[in-house]
């Protein structure tokens, strides 16, 4: 359980991580604002007929546009980018990853 919310969270194992920090920290904050409201209206639907389908839409919902971010965010940021033609790394990847 702790390797898959590290593989999530941390931007070095996910496909995020690739990307500016800034731009990384933008994203990641839409998608732990959608993953908040879903599990909201999730317990909020608890109380309601449709409760296990309704919360059962949204985590599926809410996993394919991450998987689509993640995906979206590997395909479109090579990693070669950020490097120098010499090699080291640039300004913005200070881990040298």
């Amino acid at each position: 359980m702790l390797n898959s919310s590290l593989s999530l969270l941390d931007p070095g194992r996910n496909p995020l991580g690739r990307l500016p920090p800034a731009q990384r920290f933008q994203i990641m904050t839409v998608l732990a604002l959608m993953w908040s409201v879903v599990f909201s209206a999730g317990a909020g639907t608890w109380l309601w007929f449709g409760e296990l389908v309704g919360f059962h839409l949204l985590v599926l919902l809410a996993i394919v546009a991450t998987a689509s971010t993640f995906r979206i965010s590997r395909a479109a940021m090579p990693r070669d980018r950020y490097r120098r033609a010499d090699g080291t790394a640039a300004h913005d990847d200070i881990w040298g990853g």
